[in-house]
């Protein structure tokens, strides 16, 4: 129930501003978190971001980058924004100051300035503000962007067609949009041309590549590009397997707040690689992401209660963070719950959800307890675990 397999960032879309939700190893992050300008306070301009989830989610941002409010300085939307802003203040009217900001700023995207169309293309990608949802208003914005040479709407572009918002899904237009931003030194078009390389989307797969691209947008300060760096190290693809070093990246993404670096910070803890084995520094960095929600974080949490290593022992705690995973979907604590339920540990002996638990991954049929349950009972618990899978694993204890 302790995978110490390192977790890589997903591909996410225009990280600039974007944060990506943590997924386990390279699954594609389906849910589009954007970041853009909306909303104006009487003391100017307020950064507003989306989503969360996630997940979760690899670290959510409610600031817009330093280089992305420089641009809207250069982007001359000062005269919006500040008329915007007295309009608010005089008439306490927000839906009002929005949909007056909305317009402006469309028009500005309609006389080509680049930054407008890129954020209205956001608010179209998320449906925001005054703006309803729209990919396909959204890609054309960013199009426009795009073909101006502007590397945010050639990254977020690149990103629509990878992931076929609004448009065919396409991994060959995806990879030659995102080399546009990359070569232009946009670390989140190259961290995600080095995901493509190392994925073999678009292009043949290439680790050295992927390492080549990963590493200048780590040296950037990519958080994602920094995780995926390590992992690289770790494994020695790409580049000679080196744990320090893989520490080293791990460490870097992981005290920016990304949580899958975090995750993998503590396992090399736990594990002793590249640093002192270090039952109490795994904790800490497990506890980091899993307070993000990070679910392989939250397993590993409960695990460590379980055994007691680096935490006192305690069943109830195990099985606090077990759960927590669980409802995410975390196979790993799925398992843990039906053990710990079967056993009585930290709740009451249950064979009905012990049961239940196992059999949503597939093992309830073996287990060992099951001579001690009644035909009924052993129903029940495959009823629940239907029913648990549809709910998609949360309120399944009735």
């Amino acid at each position: 129930r302790s995978p110490f397999s390192v977790l890589r960032s997903p591909f996410s879309v225009l990280r600039s501003p974007v944060s990506p939700r943590p997924v386990h190893r390279l699954k594609l992050n389906t849910v589009f978190r954007l970041t853009f300008i909306l909303l104006l306070s009487g003391a100017g301009l307020t950064a507003c971001a989306s989503l969360q989830q996630a997940q979760t989610a690899h670290k959510q941002e409610n600031d817009v980058t330093v280089s992305f409010a420089e641009r809207m300085t250069k982007a001359e939307l000062g005269d919006v924004l500040s008329q915007a802003a007295k309009e608010q203040t005089a008439h306490k009217q927000e839906h009002a100051v929005t949909v007056s900001f909305a317009e402006r700023l469309k028009t500005k995207a309609e006389q080509g300035d680049v930054l407008a169309q890129i954020v209205v293309g956001w608010m179209y990608a998320e449906g925001r503000g005054v703006l309803q949802k729209n990919y396909n208003l959204a890609v054309q914005w960013f199009r426009k962007a795009a073909e101006q040479g502007d590397a945010d709407g050639q990254a977020a572009l690149g990103g629509m067609y990878l992931l076929g918002w609004g448009v065919p899904q396409d991994d060959t237009l995806a990879m030659q949009w995102l080399r546009k931003a990359a070569e232009q030194g946009h670390a989140n078009g190259q961290y995600n041309l080095g995901w493509m390389y190392e994925e073999g989307r678009g292009v043949p797969r290439d680790d050295q590549l992927a390492v080549q691209w990963y590493r200048k947008a780590a040296e950037q300060g990519d958080t994602s590009a920094q995780n995926n760096l390590g992992v690289m190290y770790k494994e020695g693809r790409g580049v000679p397997q080196d744990d320090q070093l893989a520490v080293e990246w791990f460490r870097k993404a992981a005290e920016q707040g990304l949580a899958n670096g975090q995750f993998n910070l503590g396992a090399m803890y736990a594990q002793g690689r590249g640093v002192p084995q270090d039952d109490q520094l795994a904790v800490q960095w497990y506890r980091k992401a899993a307070e993000q929600g990070h679910a392989d974080s939250q397993n590993n949490l409960g695990w460590m209660y379980e055994a007691g290593r680096g935490v006192p022992q305690s069943d109830h705690l195990a099985v606090q963070w077990f759960r927590k995973a669980a409802e995410q979907g975390n196979g790993f604590s799925r398992i843990g719950l039906g053990s710990m339920y079967a056993q009585g540990r930290g709740v009451p002996q249950n064979y009905v959800y012990a049961r239940m638990w196992l059999n949503t991954v597939g093992l309830g049929a073996g287990s060992s307890f099951n001579e001690e349950m009644t035909p009924s009972q052993i129903e029940e618990a495959k009823k629940l675990a239907r029913e648990c899978i549809r709910k998609q694993y949360k309120d399944c204890e009735v």
